[in-house]
């Protein structure tokens, strides 16, 4: 699942896709967790768990109700797996459309947390549909990198992840993973059974809005930069200590 967070600019100022979003159905957040989503978690977590036995640090930093962002490094495929360790509630993902082929995969998807966002440009539907997620006190996953990137250095980020914690008070938790680059690179199919570390750091308080209620671009760049800052502490951090465990 590549997960990515929208446009580049503000989702204020950036006109929207001219492509339809996919579902066309309107997209409602179902935080029940059924005993279907909750088999399904479980049997995934355990699979995951045994075949990476990652080390999750950071967990409290994940509010147990209200509105919360996790913005996670983007380095593999396999990077959404791991956000499911840091806490027991249900997550809610953006995914690129083209899962969205296949109606029955569609409909499992929603049912998951899983909901559309195209990757050209901007989609004003998708920043809604998020943005509803939150406003019903959910936990969305957003990489603000977009696409998976190389390398050790977080870049410049998409400023989705500040604009919806702006517009909703969520906070937004930077979250650090090692090992996913060499689990499960790009092009390879199979991960590698190699620990992973999962780092959380302290939330970042939300945007502040203006008197009129609006949010300044200004500031929107602010958060995100404070953002990008915080990502590469945590990926720091996740990177040092997984190199503890493996040379020891």
């Amino acid at each position: 699942m590549d997960v990515v967070p929208g446009a580049r600019r503000s989702a204020a100022d950036t006109p929207g896709s001219t492509r339809p979003s996919a579902p066309t159905a309107p997209f409602e957040p179902d935080p029940r967790r059924s005993v279907g989503y909750r088999v399904a978690r479980a049997v995934f977590v355990a699979i995951v768990g045994t075949w990476f036995r990652p080390v999750v640090v950071g967990r409290a930093h994940v509010a147990p109700e209200g509105p919360v962002i996790l913005a996670p490094v983007h380095r593999s495929f396999a990077d959404f797996a791991f956000t499911a360790f840091l806490t027991r509630r249900k997550l809610f993902f953006m995914a690129k459309d083209d899962l969205w082929k296949t109606q029955i995969l569609g409909r499992l998807l929603l049912t998951l947390g899983v909901f559309p966002v195209h990757r050209q440009g901007a989609d004003r539907e998708a920043m809604r549909r998020a943005e509803r997620v939150l406003e019903r006190g959910q936990v969305l996953v957003v990489f603000p990198e977009g696409t998976r990137k190389d390398g050790t250095i977080v870049g410049a980020l998409h400023e989705g992840a500040a604009f919806l914690a702006a517009r909703t008070g969520a906070p937004v938790v930077p979250v650090g993973i090692a090992g996913t680059d060499v689990a499960m690179p790009k092009g390879r199919r199979i991960p590698k059974p190699i620990r992973i570390v999962v780092v959380a750091g302290e939330p970042l308080a939300p945007p502040a809005r203006s008197e009129a209620g609006r949010v300044p671009r200004s500031t929107v760049h602010a958060a995100t930069d404070a953002l990008r800052v915080a990502i590469q502490g945590v990926y720091d951090d996740a990177r040092a200590r997984r190199a503890m465990r493996t040379h020891r």
